[in-house]
């Protein structure tokens, strides 16, 4: 997300702190504080962060992320990464107002589903919506020493689940697994995304916000509805999907530039899978918002 104007803030926040799950789409800061990433990773390095920030941020975009405008309209801060706070990293590890425990490149299934079940190897990280999970429930002592200042603190707290799952289909598709093969995950990938949900609501989660995923919003939204009936008022969603296709459909009245990406080089969409945003020789445009996208995420 470039723009670089303030975002009005919401007339009496509701909340009193944000907790994130998901993956580059939410990650703001994860992946770059892990122990075994290397600085060098393509998000970590410039022109990324060059539209807000004027740096980069370990976000993998040129400047702020959904969850970054959605704490700036609550009037909170940007959400911290788990992992700067755990680490000691970070200068302000205070943590009253929300923890983002998303990570670049996260799938919704364990790594074990891939490597024993479907053979795949070698994925990139091993930040699961699982392992985030677990990592809240790490975490949730420092924040509250009972059930009820614990139901107290998660219910005036605002959750989001997502997006994630996306990659769950990615890497096996870059390996070139069928389109037919990949489609079987999609219901093991919608119990993970639930399963937590149902979890977070457990522990004392009253408001979640649920974000569609492209290859399977359809089926997410008609799991959220039944969930709705368990959990009224508990979880909003948002249609990714309908909402893609009208912008989609109306690119060249949006975008100057059509669906091109921002930072890439080569072919019809300005990019070429062996030249990312940030290797060197690929230049980035001199304004991003005339294009449809940054760069391609993970």
């Amino acid at each position: 997300m470039g723009s670089g104007s303030a975002v009005p803030l919401l007339t009496a926040c509701p909340y009193s702190s944000i907790f994130s799950f998901g993956d580059s789409l939410a990650d703001t800061g994860n992946l770059y504080f892990s122990s075994h990433q290397s600085s060098s990773f393509h998000c970590f390095i410039p022109p990324y962060g060059q539209t807000y920030f004027h740096q980069p941020s370990a976000r993998c975009s040129d400047g702020r992320l959904i969850i970054d405008f959605i704490a700036e309209s609550l009037g909170l801060p940007l959400v911290k990464p788990y992992l700067g706070i755990k680490n000691g990293e970070l200068e302000d590890g205070s943590v009253e107002e929300g923890v983002n425990f998303a990570v670049i490149g996260a799938t919704a299934l364990d790594v074990s589903f891939f490597e024993e079940e479907k053979g795949i190897h070698d994925l990139p990280t091993n930040y699961s919506l699982r392992v985030q999970l677990n990592w809240f429930k790490e975490f949730l002592p420092t924040l509250c020493n009972s059930s009820t200042s614990c139901q107290k603190v998660l219910g005036n707290s605002l959750f989001l689940v997502g997006e994630i799952g996306g990659n769950d289909f990615n890497y096996p598709l870059f390996l070139r697994n069928s389109i037919a093969e990949v489609k079987t995950y999609v219901p093991y990938v919608i119990n993970a995304i639930t399963s937590a949900i149902n979890e977070l609501i457990d522990l004392g989660a009253r408001t979640l916000m649920v974000p569609g995923n492209l290859p399977l919003d359809a089926e997410l939204q008609l799991e959220l509805l039944r969930l709705r009936e368990l959990h009224p008022h508990a979880i909003s969603s948002m249609l990714i999907i309908t909402m893609l296709h009208a912008i989609l459909s109306q690119s060249h009245k949006i975008w100057f530039r059509g669906l091109k990406i921002c930072c890439g080089m080569g072919g019809r969409y300005n990019y070429n899978a062996s030249a990312p945003c940030g290797n060197p020789g690929v230049v980035a445009c001199d304004d991003p918002s005339q294009y449809s996208g940054w760069m391609v995420f993970i």
